[in-house]
Formats: C-alpha cells, sequence, structure tokens
C-alpha cells in the first residue's frame, strides 16, 4: 500500500480523492485544500485534511505522511506546491498542464531527478482506451485531424489552447514522436477576451502534418482524432472510446463496355479492452510507476512537449 494525498479539492481534485480511496494499493491518508469545508467534502470520513501542504508535512510524522501526491490546484500554483512536495521526497503526479511555463517544468523536471522522485503529468487522455489502441498499433501516419469542441463554460478563465487543445496536443505529439518544425494557428474570440476558438496546423520532421481545432463554442461535445496512414483512414472517438479503420481497395478491369472501376471498401472496428474509467488507469499507472521504479506513462519531458507546443500555437496566434 502506498500512502496517498490529493492537494486542491476542486472538480478534478474531488474525483481524485474518490478514485484514490478506493484504488487498490492506495491508503489515502491527507486532502489539502485552504477551504476546510471542500476538503472535507472531497475527504469523506476516515482522511484528513489540511490547509496547506506544509500544515500537512508539519503535522503529520514521516511514517503517517503520503508517500505519493496528485497536484490538482490551479495552474499557476503547480510550480510552488509541486516544489515543496519535491523537495520533501515525495512522489508528485501534476494535472495537466505541468505548468505556468516550460521554464518552471524544466525546474520541476530537475528537481524531481535531483530528488529521485517520481514525477508524472495527469494527460488523462493517455489513457483512453481509443487512445492506447492508437499508440500501441499505429504505424507511419502521414496526416492527422484532431477535433475537440464543447460549449462554451464560463468557469475556465484561460485560452482554450491552454484548456482544452493541449490534449490533443500531447496525443498529436505521442502519436507521431518526432519534433515539431513548423507550427501556424489561427484563433477567434466570441465569448471571452482570450481564444475560444483556435485551428493550428502542425508538421513534423520527417513531414507528417496535424490539423488540430479546439473550440468551446460548440453545441455539442466531440473529441475526435482522424488519422490518414499509406493504407488506412482510422477514426478514434475519444468519447465513445472506440476506433473504425477503413481501407479502401480499387480494382481496375476490362468489359465489353471499355475499361471499367471498382472500388471496395473495408471497414474494421476493433474490440478495444477497456480497463475501466480512464482516470483510475491514470492513477493506477503512477503508483505502478513508484513500485517499480520505471519511468510514469506520461513523463515530466512528455508534458513539457505539450506546453512548449502551447506556447507555440498561442505565439502563432497572437503574431498573425
Amino acid at each position: 500500500m502506498i500512502r496517498t494525498a490529493v492537494v486542491g479539492a476542486g472538480i478534478m481534485g474531488a474525483n481524485h480523492v474518490r478514485v484514490l480511496g478506493s484504488l487498490p494499493g492506495s491508503d489515502l491518508v491527507a486532502v489539502v485544500d485552504a477551504s476546510e469545508e471542500r476538503a472535507r467534502a472531497a475527504a469523506g470520513e476516515g482522511t484528513l485534511v489540511f490547509p496547506t501542504v506544509g500544515a500537512m508535512l508539519a503535522d503529520l510524522p514521516p511514517g503517517h505522511r503520503p508517500e505519493a501526491v496528485v497536484v490538482s490546484t490551479p495552474t499557476s500554483t503547480h510550480h510552488p506546491v509541486a516544489t515543496e512536495l519535491i523537495e520533501a521526497g515525495l512522489h508528485v503526479l501534476i494535472e495537466k498542464p505541468i505548468a505556468s511555463t516550460v521554464q518552471e517544468g524544466a525546474d520541476l523536471q530537475e528537481r524531481a531527478d535531483r530528488a529521485g522522485v517520481i514525477l508524472a503529468v495527469g494527460h488523462i487522455e493517455r489513457f483512453n482506451a481509443a487512445a492506447q489502441e492508437l499508440l500501441r498499433t499505429l504505424d507511419g501516419p502521414l496526416h492527422i485531424e484532431a477535433r475537440r469542441i464543447g460549449p462554451f463554460s464560463s468557469r475556465v478563465p484561460e485560452s482554450v489552447v491552454n484548456d482544452l487543445m493541449i490534449h490533443d496536443l500531447d496525443l498529436v505529439s505521442a502519436l507521431v514522436d518526432r519534433p515539431v518544425v513548423h507550427v501556424s494557428a489561427v484563433a477567434q474570440s466570441v465569448k471571452t477576451e482570450t481564444e475560444d476558438m483556435v485551428t493550428a496546423l502542425l508538421r513534423f520532421e520527417g513531414g507528417v502534418t496535424a490539423s488540430v481545432i479546439a473550440s468551446r463554442l460548440g453545441q455539442q461535445k466531440i473529441r475526435q482524432l482522424e488519422v490518414t496512414t499509406p493504407d488506412a483512414y482510422v477514426v478514434a472517438d475519444l468519447l465513445r472510446q472506440d476506433i473504425t479503420i477503413t481501407k479502401v481497395e480499387h480494382t481496375e478491369y476490362v468489359s465489353t463496355d471499355g475499361t471499367r472501376y471498382r472500388q471496395t471498401a473495408a471497414v474494421e472496428i476493433p474490440f478495444l479492452e477497456h480497463r475501466g474509467e480512464p482516470l483510475a488507469a491514470e492513477l493506477r499507472s503512477f503508483l505502478d510507476a513508484i513500485n517499480t521504479g520505471d519511468q510514469p506513462a506520461v513523463t515530466a519531458a512528455d508534458g513539457i512537449r505539450a506546453l512548449e507546443l502551447v506556447e507555440s500555437v498561442l505565439a502563432a496566434v497572437r503574431s498573425s
């Protein structure tokens, strides 16, 4: 059993508390939040609550302190909160994005390396069954189209690139696994003073391209990846967690009327093994990495790469 804690008891933090409270191998010992009422509502019975990380570390003796902590606080606090935890020798999973800036993310990675602790980043779509199937089987993509669209919510004040597009920037980067050499982007601001809808075009080393669209101006929720390969067209629906593979064959033949063409399409819908809630898979992977000493499924370097692309897309938008 690994003693665990969650810092930040908002909507996502409360979900982490819920899962860690029932996940095999996790002994949830503490919830940290500035609001005692919110912390207690998330923690339930039997779990201690603290107003700050410092209070938790001061009040819990070493044998009762958490060994692994999830940071689910506002992005602007990721660096100071994670720094305090890492310097205390604790393993950390930070909700995406890893930090406010690439420099802060790189600093956290250096600190974790020096301290010898695991630093993972909560890019939850990596644990979606459809995304995992793509990561496991996709070979030689030529072009990827990613769409992440949803209705407007005033709860999120930041750019749609930081909030939504970062998920697909991470997935596309993981699928291609090559450096990005060019980024262009356009945006619209309709509901807020920042970007509400953004279309980005990426070109990777070797020529692979990707079109990534993120919008909070839609009337329905769409989470979809469409991948063109040399011999197939693959559609991954991240909401339904399924994949459709289409392969088309063209045949030329001669009839009494001259040359004719026949087109045959084969559609495959592979069975995907669903391993439960993606958040549970993410947290289970984090605990497994602590137990084995292996790299986490989504490393600090992955989180930094996604944040670099966020900054590149925003720079392209704001310079156009």
